[in-house]
């Protein structure tokens, strides 16, 4: 059986794919960065240039 090791972005516009591992953990969902995790509040971006997010 396969094993999960990484998944989407919880933040909905985030096309970023994050590592189990390397997550950003927040209320039980899984981030990318602090800036997805904190929904953005400051217009801050997450830094991958492919996503739309921050846009």
């Amino acid at each position: 059986m396969p094993t999960v090791t990484g998944m989407k972005c919880a933040c909905e516009s985030c096309l970023c794919v994050v590592s189990l591992e390397d997550a950003i953990k927040k209320d039980g969902k899984l981030y990318c960065c602090e800036a997805c995790a904190n929904g953005h509040t400051s217009g801050e971006t997450c830094g991958q240039s492919a996503c739309s997010c921050c846009s």
